[in-house]
């Protein structure tokens, strides 16, 4: 797993992934994992700045280096950096489980067509994310331009922090509410630390949380089996 992107998601990654594994085979059982663990601070410069081709090549050398320590696949847990994926395996040969893909299929088997998708800014605004939704056949809807700096704020100020608020969760459910009433059947949490204030007990449809799909998708793929 290359995770740090941020360290709150990457908590929850491993809390999930554990919580998962002992509920899928008891006992004393916990996943099997590397984790390669990035300071976000430098990563997000790059982002700010908009130069992806370095950030894509600090998780290329980091890809690597968790094929070198005996990786069988990669997850990266984040979804905005999920936009660097093809440069992020150049010279790779284990596979990557992409999020996105997980989350349309977890979608689709929910028969579900038009996801709202509540992210960082670069996920709602750039075609690498919602171009795999609409390749899936998913037709999803982004919030308003105001929602969604809102949203970018949230996440990189408090989110990314560890910090939640009343008043920051409010407003992920009025946002996630105006998505409903503009059509969306669903709502995706499309960044990984969306969670932390969004879930089905706030949400009034169905809620695809990308953490937890993709935390699953890892361990069936893994072949992590109760049966």
């Amino acid at each position: 797993m290359l995770g740090g992107m941020s360290a709150a998601s990457t908590q929850i990654y491993y809390r999930q992934l554990c919580r998962l594994t002992s509920e899928r085979l008891g006992g004393l059982h916990s996943p099997e994992l590397l984790i390669r663990s990035l300071d976000f601070a430098g990563i997000e410069v790059l982002q700010a700045a908009g130069n992806w081709d370095k950030a894509g090549d600090i998780l290329n050398a980091e890809a690597m280096a968790l094929e070198r320590g005996g990786a069988g696949f990669l997850i990266l847990a984040t979804n905005t950096m999920h936009k660097l994926a093809d440069r992020m395996m150049r010279g790779v040969s284990i596979p990557l489980l992409h999020i996105a893909d997980a989350t349309a299929a977890a979608v689709r088997k929910r028969e579900r067509r038009r996801p709202g998708l509540i992210a960082t800014a670069f996920t709602m605004e750039q075609s690498f994310y919602l171009d795999r939704l609409v390749a899936a056949g998913l037709d999803p809807i982004v919030p308003e331009a105001a929602d969604r700096a809102d949203v970018h704020r949230i996440i990189y100020e408090e989110l990314c922090r560890g910090v939640t608020t009343r008043e920051s969760e409010a407003r992920f459910i009025a946002i996630a509410a105006r998505l409903v009433e503009r059509g969306a059947d669903s709502v995706i949490l499309g960044c990984t630390e969306v969670g932390m204030l969004l879930n089905q007990e706030n949400v009034s449809v169905p809620v695809f949380d990308t953490t937890l799909i993709h935390c699953e998708a890892a361990l069936d793929f893994a072949g992590v089996s109760n049966d």
